[in-house]
């Protein structure tokens, strides 16, 4: 069933019969293109700011959180699983929809957004994501599935309900602070010697709680990371753009080697979380 609202919905219903065992089952998968956004400079790669479809994986899990995973362009192709059960939804959404960030007359700033919202208890699994390397815009290098934990044995039947939203936003977005924008560049601070393999992480939230906060309270960063040091250096400030609710927090992290690392940051005012939770995976040296 397809039906148009401020955009399109499509209620999705089917029965998959297997044959034989599958050892990887991919249900609701969406795909999409990601070559480079803001978090990368695009004075050696193209004459436009950025060029991507979709900007970021968007997850509200099974418990209530809402994540918000900026897409990379991966050195090699990159697996992640997002652990969750009977999630209430995920997609490959495209938040950025300023013509300036792309100049393009393709018109990226007006590409859907695709939002999987399951019907039923889904269970036990993982939004998976994968990345793959691409050095131009004409690939889908992006593919956002969920991934049930127990895999279909031979001769099993499984039906599967969702609703798909193509829409400019979520259908449900979170009251909490939004991320709206990830910026990488040279640790330490200004006017200070730049310290060797440091990497500042930039990240911008709007709105929600962050709206009316009363003067003197600043927002809190809880700041995560799955392998490196975090630096000393840490700044949470309202963006000088007189925007109410426009809140950056940054800070710096030193990692050895390439492997990636897994990154995590949210912001709570008082014991009250403020924002969506930001994750982002970092490949040093990429």
């Amino acid at each position: 069933l397809c039906r148009r609202t401020s955009g399109v919905v499509m209620d999705i219903e089917k029965t998959l019969h297997f044959r034989s065992a599958v050892s990887h089952l991919g249900v609701a998968p969406l795909t999409s293109m990601f070559w480079y956004s803001e978090t990368t400079s695009s004075r050696t790669i193209d004459w436009r700011p950025e060029v991507h479809d979709s900007d970021g994986l968007a997850i509200w899990t099974g418990s209530g959180e809402r994540i918000w995973r900026p897409l990379n362009n991966p050195p090699r192709t990159m697996t992640s699983s997002f652990v969750d059960r009977a999630p209430r939804g995920f997609g490959l959404l495209q938040r950025d929809r300023e013509f300036l960030h792309y100049l393009d007359g393709v018109k990226y700033e007006k590409r859907p957004s695709a939002w999987v919202e399951p019907l039923g208890d889904w269970g036990q699994g993982a939004v998976q994501l994968v990345e793959l390397n691409t050095d131009d815009e004409i690939h889908d290098n992006i593919v956002a599935m969920w991934v049930p934990t127990n895999q279909p044995a031979a001769g099993e039947s499984r039906e599967y309900r969702y609703r798909l939203h193509w829409l400019a936003d979520e259908p449900t977005p979170t009251p909490l602070a939004r991320v709206v924008a990830t910026r990488l560049g040279r640790g330490g601070q200004p006017g200070q010697p730049r310290p060797r393999g440091v990497r500042k992480f930039l990240v911008e939230f709007k709105g929600g709680p962050l709206v009316h906060l009363p003067p003197g309270i600043l927002p809190t960063p809880v700041i995560s990371v799955s392998r490196g040091e975090l630096g000393s250096y840490r700044n949470t400030e309202a963006v000088p753009n007189d925007v109410p609710g426009h809140w950056r927090t940054q800070f710096d992290l030193k990692a050895d080697g390439t492997e990636p690392v897994e990154l995590r940051v949210y912001l709570h005012v008082g014991d009250q979380v403020a924002s969506e939770t930001w994750l982002y995976q970092y490949h040093p040296g990429a």
